[in-house]
């Protein structure tokens, strides 16, 4: 289901690193497959800074304790607005390249929904509906923790992808622990694949549904993600969500 997309230049900055990525590969991934990973997105200094974050009591909106819900076995922590600076440069830099793709599958599933080409114009939107807080996310698993398969839908306006990135490192920090997508096509059961990351790696997939070209036209396909459990160690993600909650 997923592809893997090289970065094309890694100098320059954040905002630079994303532009010059393969968009139109990653477009055409997630058309065939729901999800795209794009490599080493982040160095190790990045993520290490990230990971440090969760540590800290302020500038998180609260915690979640995934057994205490039925959602799995570890935890996660929902930032804060303003978010650090680098998770909000992720979720701005990332959306316009995004956005066409989530306009395009709109369309191809009949909806009337159509999303602006610059991020706070959609948070507005979600905003002026009552979706005000932030979504962006670390998550943390230790030995024996896993997450359910779901999607994070937080109220009426969803954009229809996701992001997450892998702060740890495979083998390393932690092992187990592999990203799992499922899809569920209708009258079929749902099929499963694991995707592999390393630390720095980013999985771009669809949040809900997306569209799939049959035989007889376009039907809805609906995805779920998770994380299986880890074996050993500790394992960070940060996961930018690009519609707020209410």
């Amino acid at each position: 289901m997923s592809a893997v997309l090289e970065p094309l230049a890694a100098a320059g900055g954040l905002e630079a690193r994303i532009a010059a990525l393969d968009w139109p590969g990653i477009a055409t991934a997630l058309d065939a497959g729901g999800a795209a990973v794009i490599t080493a997105l982040l160095d190790a200094q990045e993520c290490a800074a990230l990971a440090q974050l969760y540590r800290q009591d302020a500038g998180f909106r609260s915690r979640v304790v995934m057994q205490r819900h039925g959602y799995g076995r570890g935890e996660y922590r929902y930032f804060a607005y303003p978010l650090p600076a680098m998770v909000a440069r992720l979720r701005e830099a990332l959306y316009p390249h995004l956005a066409p793709v989530a306009n395009r599958w709109s369309a191809a599933m009949g909806s009337a929904v159509r999303f602006p080409s610059v991020h706070a114009e959609f948070i507005a939107r979600c905003h002026a509906a009552g979706q005000l807080r932030p979504t962006p996310l670390l998550l943390e698993y230790c030995a024996d923790d896993y997450n359910c398969l779901h999607q994070d839908l937080y109220g009426e306006h969803v954009f229809p992808l996701q992001a997450a990135i892998l702060l740890s490192a495979p083998g390393r920090d932690f092992t187990g622990g592999e990203f799992v997508l499922t899809e569920q096509r209708p009258r079929m059961q749902s099929r499963p694949e694991v995707v592999p990351l390393r630390q720095g790696d980013a999985v771009v997939f669809a949040v809900h549904h997306r569209p799939v070209q049959g035989t007889r036209g376009i039907y809805r396909v609906n995805m779920r993600h998770g994380v299986s459990r880890i074996r050993s160690g500790r394992r960070h993600t940060l996961g930018v969500i690009f519609h707020d909650a209410l």
